[in-house]
């Protein structure tokens, strides 16, 4: 299994981003070889519309998990129809999300915003 993760920078003691749509980076993990491959998010520094490049960028990826603080409703859009699970992060690493994630720790990501339309943040 795939999971994304929104992350500050491209090493793997990187935290998760607070934002999902201008995240730098995503951290993809398998979990079935143990690897990390960053993608670099396109829509980090784009004018709008930055959840639902990032979240075409989680869908290319062929994540089937996606771990992140909050989603935009139109970015959770392309998520769901995509069949992508979402989770709710704790503070803390990439990678240690990941561990709470396999073992169950991360609660289903329920609340979703309207999103910051035109906002530098989202």
């Amino acid at each position: 299994m795939k999971i994304a993760i929104p992350v500050d920078s491209n090493n793997e003691n990187t935290d998760v981003c607070v934002s999902f749509g201008r995240a730098p980076y995503f951290l993809i993990h398998d979990t079935e070889t143990k690897t990390n491959e960053f993608v670099t998010n396109e829509a980090a520094n784009a004018q709008g519309g930055a959840g639902i490049k990032a979240a075409q960028t989680v869908v290319d990826s062929k994540a089937e998990v996606l771990l992140t603080p909050r989603c935009g409703e139109n970015a959770a859009e392309v998520i769901n129809g995509a069949n992508i699970k979402l989770y709710k992060t704790q503070k803390g690493s990439a990678m240690s999300n990941i561990e709470a994630f396999s073992n169950n720790n991360l609660p289903e990501l329920k609340e979703i915003h309207a999103g910051m339309h035109g906002h530098n943040a989202g």
